[in-house]
């Protein structure tokens, strides 16, 4: 297992639509691995592949229950889904994402209270999950990186252009400084 880099914001990547994965193999099984372990140095509860560079259709997350992340027992509700897709949903609720793809900024971000996602496990199984509250909006929010979605896409206009304009900013200041 090996942690891989997260790309940033603006970077052109995180814009881009996944391939679906053909084949379940020991690549396929080894990048869930290295998500996992990145996703866990960066103190994340989910990882999309396109975050860390890889054009296949796959997310990680590990969601605790409730809202005790300092308490949360690493890995007891951790689940690789190849290929997801929405097949239902149900209900609004907003929250306030973040996203380690553009640190420091979050934003209240309206998403489906409860979802029904297919897609494949590792080994190659069909799957099905039924989620809710934290669960579905984190699923969610991993599948639109698949699709070429930020968070900040899902707000308005105006907002959106007011985060990007913090978020260059940032970027740049911090480029003066190294």
């Amino acid at each position: 297992m090996a942690i891989r880099g997260i790309l940033k914001y603006p970077d052109p990547f995180l814009k881009k639509k996944t391939k679906p994965v053909e084949k379940i193999d020991d690549e396929i099984r080894t990048l869930i691995d290295d998500m996992v372990e990145t996703m866990y140095s960066a103190k994340g509860i989910g990882l999309a592949a396109n975050q860390v560079g890889v054009d296949k259709s796959v997310v990680v997350l590990d969601v605790p229950d409730g809202d005790d992340r300092e308490n949360y027992e690493k890995g007891k509700n951790l689940v690789a889904v190849i290929n997801p897709l929405i097949v239902a949903q149900d209900g609004e609720i907003i929250y306030e994402e973040g996203c380690l793809s553009i640190p420091d900024f979050t934003a209240d971000v309206n998403r489906f209270e409860r979802i029904v996602v297919s897609g494949i496990d590792r080994h190659g199984k069909g799957m099905e999950i039924k989620a809710e509250g934290l669960f579905a909006i984190a699923l969610q929010h991993e599948i639109d990186h698949l699709n070429g979605i930020l968070f900040i896409d899902r707000l308005s206009r105006l907002k959106r252009e007011f985060i990007k304009k913090k978020i260059l900013k940032s970027i740049k200041d911090e480029e003066k400084r190294l």
